[in-house]
């Protein structure tokens, strides 16, 4: 399979992309360094070409999505190495609109499991696509933040960007 990848710099760290012919396959949540990135990108990276320029566009709406501004992520994806539940799951996950959030109860109902909200939440720790499937939009029933990949602080940092940003109003 041929892969591309590339790391670059936001306002909140450094994200790397990883992506297959068929679609977006890994991103990273902002790290401290390049480095971190690369390896939050795993161990396909040793197939993968560094491709700066396929990835122009979704650099520049990360950045301004890491600037506080709401941005659409229609991109195609590359899940064929989920499971359909997974898949299921971070399909629902991406309709979460921006700068509102649902609870692990709710996405557990509206895929006809709602007793199956502990394996929702797991299928959301395995999110190989943050930002673009939108987990962090999904808190417990009782408001309480619940786990994230990338650390309850950073949860917090993503749904209070996209509270903001969703409460600015464009000039008129």
């Amino acid at each position: 399979m041929l892969l591309s990848y590339i790391t670059f710099t936001t306002a909140m760290g450094w994200v790397g992309i990883l992506s297959s012919a068929r679609g977006l396959v890994r991103l990273t949540l902002p790290q401290p360094s390049a480095q971190g990135a690369l390896e939050l990108l795993g161990s396909s990276l040793s197939h993968a070409t560094r491709s700066p320029h396929q990835f122009e566009d979704m650099i520049s709406r990360l950045r301004i999505y890491f600037d506080g501004c709401k941005v659409a992520f229609p991109d195609e994806l590359d899940l064929s190495r989920a499971t359909h539940f997974k898949r299921q799951v971070w399909r629902l996950t991406r309709l979460i609109p921006y700068g509102e959030s649902r609870s692990y109860r709710w996405l557990a109902e509206q895929i006809g499991q709602p007793n199956a909200m502990r394996a929702v939440g797991q299928a959301l720790a395995q999110n190989p696509l943050p930002i673009i499937i939108p987990c962090h939009r999904v808190v417990a029933s009782n408001g309480k933040l619940g786990g994230y990949s990338g650390g309850v602080e950073m949860k917090r940092r993503l749904l209070h960007l996209e509270v903001a940003g969703a409460s600015v109003k464009p000039a008129e």
